[in-house]
C-alpha cells in the first residue's frame, strides 16, 4: 500500500503544478488557532510540498493556511469597535442595467464585510507609522476585510473562537467571512496535511462550530480544496468525505439563520467544469449549501473565475438561487505563467471585497488570502512580508 500511496502522491503533485494550483500551506485568510489572546488575523497562501521554510514562532507543530499571530478565545469583553469606514470595500463598477436583483437572504442585505481588527498587517502598520511603505499598505490592503481561517481541530474550544469573531461582525453590522478548515486527510497528506482524525470527529468538531454563528450574516467558505482535491481518495473514502460535506454544510445552515456556505469548486485552471460540477453534486453541493468558491489563494483573473464558476453553476444545476464567491486578493495581473505559485513577481491585488458584484451569479469578491503574507519565498511561510505587500499594492 505504501508504494500504491506514493506514487498516487507524486501523480498528485504533478497535477497541481500542471494546474498552478496555491496548495493551502500558508493559505489562509485569519487564522483561528492556539492561545489565550482575544484576536485574529488575516491572511491566506499556497504552498508546494518542496523546498517549504519552516513555519517559526506559530503555536502548532504543522504547517497550516496562516500563522495565529492573535489567536483568539472567547472574550469576556465586547471584541473590540467596530472598524472604521475604510475597512469596507467600495462596490465593482458596474452600470444599472447589469446590475442582478438581489436574492433574499443573500448577506448583501445585510451589509458589507467584515474587517477583524487584528492581523499581521495592522500589527505591521502600527509598528511601523515612520516606514515609506506604510501610507500604501495600511489604504490598500490593512483596510480592507479578509477572512477568517480555523484549520485546528479543537474540540471544547472552537465554538467559543467562532463566537469571537460573528460578535464581532455582528456588533458592527458587518458580514463575517469564516473557512473552516479541519477536514481529515487535508491536502491529501501534503504540506498542508492535518485536519481532525476522523470524519466522526469532524462532524463533531462541526456542530461545535456552527455552535458559535449567531444570527448574524455570515459567509462560509467550506474547506478548501476539499472537492476539488480529492482524486488522491478511494472511491469510498471519497464518499465519505462528499456525505460529511453535505452534513456540515446542512449544519451550519441550521445553527445559523443568516448563514451562506460555498462549496469548493477549485479554479478555472484546474478542472473542467462538468467534472467539477459532478464532484460537487456529489457532495450535495446543490441541495445543501448556497452555491460554491473559486480561486482560493490562487492569480485567475476575476473575470475567467465568473465565466468558469457560472459554467459549473450550470452543470451543476439545483436552486435558481445558488451563487458563488470569488478569492480576488492577488489576482489584478492574472496567473503568472508556468504555474508559478510562490510569491511570484508581477502580481496585483484584484478587486476590493465587496458584496456588491454587479455580476449575475457572483455574490462576491473575497479576499480568503491576505495580500503580502508570503507563501514562503519573500519571507518565511506564512509571515507578512512588506516588500511582497508593497509590490502587490503597487501591481
Amino acid at each position: 500500500m505504501s508504494g500504491v500511496r506514493n506514487r498516487r502522491r507524486a501523480e498528485r503533485n504533478e497535477r497541481r503544478l500542471a494546474a498552478g494550483r496555491g496548495v493551502m500551506t500558508t493559505a489562509a485568510s485569519a487564522v483561528v488557532a492556539l492561545g489565550a489572546v482575544a484576536g485574529l488575523m488575516s491572511t491566506a497562501g499556497g504552498e508546494d510540498d518542496t523546498a517549504r521554510p519552516e513555519v517559526r514562532s506559530s503555536p502548532v507543530t504543522v504547517p497550516l493556511p496562516a500563522r495565529p499571530t492573535h489567536p483568539p478565545s472567547a472574550p469576556a469583553t465586547s471584541p473590540g469597535p467596530p472598524p472604521s469606514p475604510a475597512a469596507s470595500a467600495a462596490p465593482a463598477r458596474s452600470s444599472q442595467a447589469s446590475r442582478p436583483v438581489r436574492r433574499p437572504g443573500t448577506p448583501a442585505a445585510a451589509g458589507r464585510l467584515y474587517r477583524h481588527p487584528q492581523s499581521q498587517v495592522l500589527d505591521w502598520v502600527r509598528e511601523h507609522r515612520d516606514d515609506p511603505r506604510r501610507p500604501l499598505i495600511e489604504s490598500r490592503i490593512a483596510a480592507h476585510a479578509a477572512a477568517v481561517w480555523f484549520p485546528e481541530h479543537d474540540p471544547g474550544r472552537i465554538t467559543g473562537r467562532v463566537r469571537a469573531v460573528t460578535s464581532g461582525a455582528a456588533a458592527a453590522g458587518r458580514v463575517a467571512v469564516l473557512v473552516p478548515y479541519a477536514i481529515p486527510d487535508r491536502d491529501c497528506g501534503g504540506a498542508s496535511q492535518g485536519g481532525a482524525p476522523d470524519l466522526a470527529a469532524y462532524d463533531a468538531w462541526i456542530r461545535e462550530f456552527a455552535a458559535g454563528l449567531g444570527d448574524g450574516p455570515v459567509i462560509v467558505v467550506l474547506e478548501p480544496d476539499s472537492i476539488a482535491l480529492s482524486d488522491c481518495l478511494a472511491d469510498d473514502g471519497r464518499a465519505a468525505r462528499y456525505a460529511s460535506l453535505a452534513r456540515a454544510a446542512r449544519t451550519l445552515k441550521a445553527a445559523g439563520p443568516r448563514t451562506r456556505v460555498y462549496f469548493d469548486a477549485g479554479h478555472s485552471g484546474w478542472h473542467p467544469a462538468a467534472k467539477q460540477a459532478a464532484q460537487l453534486r456529489a457532495a450535495g453541493a446543490a441541495t445543501s449549501g448556497d452555491g460554491i468558491f473559486t480561486n482560493v489563494s490562487n492569480f485567475h483573473r476575476t473575470a475567467d473565475e465568473a465565466r468558469y464558476a457560472r459554467r459549473v453553476l450550470d452543470a451543476l444545476g439545483g436552486p435558481p438561487g445558488l451563487g458563488a464567491v470569488i478569492d480576488t486578493s492577488r489576482n489584478g495581473n492574472g496567473a503568472p505563467a508556468q504555474g508559478a505559485w510562490c510569491d511570484p513577481d508581477g502580481r496585483a491585488l484584484g478587486r476590493t471585497p465587496t458584496t456588491e458584484t454587479g455580476e449575475a451569479r457572483i455574490d462576491a469578491y473575497l479576499w480568503v488570502k491576505l495580500p503580502g503574507e508570503s507563501d514562503g519565498c519573500k519571507g518565511a511561510a506564512g509571515t507578512f512580508t512588506p516588500d511582497y505587500a508593497y509590490d502587490l499594492a503597487n501591481g
